[in-house]
């Protein structure tokens, strides 16, 4: 591991340390935009291994399973990792540990949005390979961001997993952010009903504009150093 972690680039390495200086806001921010019923200090009891009261074990356990995708994100062998289908299946299948036995896997029943009749198709897995080597190929001529903004809305809107896919869009992109030394990707919770409103609205249309831009100016974070 001594190895790896060496031949990383410093502005990586800072953007690790970055990312888990602020890890326990960040899980805490994906917890709201899950409907986690939290608060920061409970999330950071939760992390750190301590007890809370307040919480429905539902949400304790998904508090925790953030925590183990996060960490798994900013290890120095994932982040050399391509962020391709099997690094997505991971993730996912760490958000949502305990909860489905299908985790990790690409769903083969319908699903329903809240707050729109739009439904997505149910994906094939084969399309789904294609299509992220499709969006790998984009990504070459792009800006991090530009690319890690594609990717986070093809997730959502996809619903290529049971269930998790927000959680697993934001980590998804996050690793292509920091493997890049890119800044990090964070809908905070202040941000979060506007965020909804506008991603019903992306996903009955599929026009990522306006919800593209409200990402790029309003939840990415850039290293003062980038």
């Amino acid at each position: 591991m001594q190895e790896t972690i060496q031949q990383l680039s410093a502005k990586v390495k800072l953007n690790i340390d970055w990312a888990r200086r602020n890890l326990t806001e960040m899980i805490y921010d994906q917890a709201i935009l899950e409907g986690v019923a939290t608060t920061r200090a409970d999330t950071e009891a939760i992390i750190t291994g301590g007890l809370v009261q307040n919480m429905t074990a539902e949400d304790i356990v998904k508090t925790r399973n953030l925590k183990r995708a996060w960490d798994f994100i900013l290890t120095p062998e994932t982040l050399w990792s391509p962020t391709d289908f099997a690094l997505l299946s991971q993730i996912n299948r760490l958000v949502e540990e305990t909860f489905y036995y299908t985790a990790g896997q690409v769903r083969t029943v319908p699903v329903t949005i809240g707050g729109t009749t739009w439904q997505p198709p149910i994906p094939i897995e084969s399309q789904i390979k294609e299509e992220l080597i499709a969006w790998q190929q984009r990504a070459t001529v792009k800006k991090p961001i530009e690319a890690a903004i594609d990717l986070l809305l093809y997730v959502m809107r996809r619903q290529i997993f049971l269930d998790g896919n927000k959680r697993t869009a934001v980590l998804t992109a996050n690793h292509y952010l920091i493997a890049r030394a890119a800044g990090l990707m964070v809908i905070s919770e202040t941000l979060v009903a506007d965020f909804k409103k506008l991603l019903v609205a992306y996903y009955e249309s599929g026009d990522e504009t306006v919800i593209g831009e409200f990402l790029r100016r309003r939840c990415w974070q850039k290293m003062s150093s980038a």
